[in-house]
């Protein structure tokens, strides 16, 4: 099955072969065929197709790539928020609450509140969707989070360090043994990431250093939360450990810039976080400037960003960030996929997947330009199309 969409008025490929970041071409057209790009060029030479899409002069751009979430949980944490925005700080410690809904939650909730919020985020341009557990915490609720999340999703993270719970509060070092023994032995075979908090209030980085030699030994790779409280050892550890990418970044050294650039690890931004807590933003800009790979990810979890919408993250990131909208819309694409050691997804080029978002403006500056406006139009994953109403319904 071969599909042609014609009539593109701006196609960003983000091919790296490109003159300009994101490989913009227009009065272009490609065809998908089982699933893959399979041609890129002038509308004008368009080859015949089984099927046609016309795009009507608007914008096409790759499937957005979240590389960091946080969808297996129960509950509500509404009123945290609106603490904080009344004025009371952030702290990381409102994850138990959400830990102990989530416990007491039955698989079928859960399953329900991963398909509802992995729609969201389809609807809204996201083709390819990381998903952490974390908000279990034993051996046998971390097991089940990533089962659930795994229906969803190849990109699943086991992240039972996120904090130590309650049960384990007066011996941490008995929590690590429980996360890098029993409970990575059951996480395992439904992982593909292993992931640590490391954070004041939750490890420190001896603690995630061997959390996270245990994963590799397990055959997962690596990544990290990491300076989003303030400056601190995690972003040099990821760039020592080479893990393929350190989320957060809120709070950054020269030194902690330089590593980065350096290593080649991904700096992952979150700016729902900051939105959402109003802690300072991260430089986008300054670590652009450096030479570091940055992507751009949602963070959606229940307590410090519970938005499902990279156009938001986006158009913040144009805001608050020092990002150019061509910047932002890379890094919540091929910047996404870099996070996620993935080749195939975060671009339009020939054999990469037919995953691609059609916005209702003529260019992907309109993200950034109309912030908060449903702009986006179809979504196609492996070349299937499915228009952003029909997925709300």
């Amino acid at each position: 099955m071969s599909i042609l969409v014609t009539d593109i008025g701006e196609l960003v490929t983000n091919d790296p072969a490109a003159d300009d970041l994101l490989g913009v071409r227009t009065d272009a057209a490609l065809v998908i065929e089982d699933g893959l790009v399979a041609w890129i060029g002038d509308a004008a030479a368009a080859p015949a197709a089984d099927e046609r899409v016309d795009a009507r002069g608007r914008a096409v751009l790759p499937g957005f790539v979240d590389s960091h979430s946080h969808l297996v949980f129960a509950g509500d944490r509404a009123a945290e928020f609106d603490a904080r925005m009344a004025g009371q700080p952030y702290a990381a410690g409102g994850i138990r609450t959400t830990v102990a809904a989530t416990r007491a939650a039955t698989d079928e909730v859960l399953r329900a509140n991963v398909v509802r919020l992995v729609t969201e985020m389809h609807r809204q341009g996201s083709t390819t969707v990381e998903i952490k557990s974390g908000y279990g915490l034993t051996v046998a609720d971390e097991a089940r989070a990533l089962r659930i999340a795994r229906e969803s999703t190849p990109e699943t993270t086991f992240l039972g360090a996120h904090v130590v719970p309650a049960e384990y509060a007066e011996d941490p070092a008995g929590y690590v043994a429980l996360v890098t023994g029993p409970m990575l032995a059951a996480a395992a075979p439904h992982a593909r990431w292993i992931d640590v908090f490391c954070e004041r209030g939750a490890f420190d980085d001896d603690q995630a250093r061997a959390v996270l030699a245990a994963g590799a030994a397990a055959g997962l790779r690596g990544r990290l939360h990491a300076n989003q409280l303030g400056e601190g050892p995690g972003v040099q550890l990821a760039a020592e450990l080479g893990l393929t990418a350190v989320d957060h970044c809120t709070y950054l050294s020269d030194l902690d810039v330089a590593a980065l650039r350096e290593s080649g690890t991904v700096a992952t931004l979150l700016p729902g976080v900051e939105f959402s807590t109003r802690q300072p933003y991260p430089s986008g800009r300054r670590l652009l400037d450096a030479g570091v790979t940055v992507a751009l990810a949602s963070d959606c979890n229940p307590g410090s960003s519970y938005t499902s919408s990279l156009p938001f993250c986006i158009a913040l990131a144009v805001r608050e960030m020092g990002m150019t909208t061509a910047e932002a819309v890379h890094a919540a694409t091929a910047g996404g996929a870099a996070a996620l050691g993935r080749t195939d997804v975060g671009r339009l080029t020939v054999g990469a997947r037919g995953d691609l978002v059609l916005l209702d403006a003529p260019s992907h500056r309109h993200l950034a330009y109309r912030p908060g406006v449903p702009l986006v139009a179809e979504v196609a994953s492996e070349g299937a199309f499915r228009t952003a109403r029909t997925l709300a319904e």
